[in-house]
């Protein structure tokens, strides 16, 4: 099919990883008119591995595991060795602070950004699309990543709020952002334990929840798909390796015992409920 002016215009971008994360980014971009090269594992994009390095922009979003052994940004890592020399990188994938950085070091001759993503997985397709905010994390103040970070947010899809920043306070949002809700479900899961010791039913509580503007209740609902506990590939994985970052970069008393307190807790309910065991175990090994 031959292309348009219009499109002849507009950078190849790649995707390397298409789980939901990637593959519903690649999703929007090419709904947008983008020509697009995916990249991933298993077929029908197994043989686009040596298309990535055409591709003028590049975003990463592959597995970034938090073991029993700690955090691993191996396969990032790897993938960022895909993109061809003096191209844009832009890593998806959740990473502790100064990752980003360390991939620039590694890789000099790549442009490299961290953008936090925010998608849920009940509604990845509409957020995708519809974010509410573009946040682009720059791992050098130089003008080769100033001129990338305006070619990067004319061409993703328009959001209420937009900010480039240095990559480490980028991955510290992404951090903020997911940790604030294992904590809001773990506070909620605990009000829920003190209604039912009290005698009170908590549908009524949640509905006054729901109703006030001057508090997150994204997660008032305790029993929350299938059991009680922060579950899913993100909330479990990340507030470990958050818990870990914070103990080895802080180490305040009361700071890291606030958040083993929580941590376990999580674990406690996920392992009552029998919910995501599978993850917990991945994370954790046999608890």
């Amino acid at each position: 099919m031959q292309m348009t002016p219009g499109e002849r215009e507009k950078p190849l971008i790649g995707f390397v990883g298409q789980g939901y994360i990637g593959k519903h980014y690649a999703d929007d971009f090419e709904h947008r008119g983008y020509p697009v090269v995916r990249y991933a594992l298993e077929e029908p994009h197994l043989n686009n591995k040596e298309k990535i390095q055409n591709c003028n922009i590049v975003f990463i979003a592959v597995p970034t595991p938090t073991t029993p052994t700690g955090f691993d940004d191996s396969i990032v890592r790897d993938a960022i060795g895909l993109v061809g020399a003096g191209k844009i990188v832009i890593v998806k994938s959740t990473i502790v602070p100064g990752t980003t950085k360390s991939f620039q070091s590694h890789y000099p001759d790549r442009i490299v950004f961290y953008s936090p993503e925010f998608l849920s997985e009940a509604t990845a397709t509409h957020d995708a699309a519809h974010p509410f905010s573009n946040i682009l994390g720059a791992a050098a103040d130089d003008a080769a990543h100033k001129a990338a970070a305006e070619q990067i947010h004319a061409i993703l899809p328009p959001a209420p709020f937009s900010l480039t920043c240095d990559s480490t306070e980028a991955e510290l949002i992404k951090y903020a952002h997911n940790g604030s809700g294992y904590v809001e479900i773990i506070f909620f899961n605990l009000m829920y334990e003190l209604a039912q010791k009290s005698g009170a039913n908590w549908t009524p509580i949640e509905q006054a929840l729901q109703a006030d503007p001057y508090i997150a209740h994204r997660y008032a609902k305790p029993i929350h798909k299938t059991g009680r506990g922060a579950g899913g590939h993100c909330f479990i994985k990340d507030f470990a390796a958050l818990r870990d970052l914070y103990e080895s970069r802080v180490g305040n008393p009361a700071g890291v015992e606030t958040f083993k307190s929580i941590e376990n807790k999580n674990i406690a309910l996920l392992k009552e409920s029998k919910k995501d065991l599978d993850l917990l175990q991945g994370v954790y090994g046999n608890i």
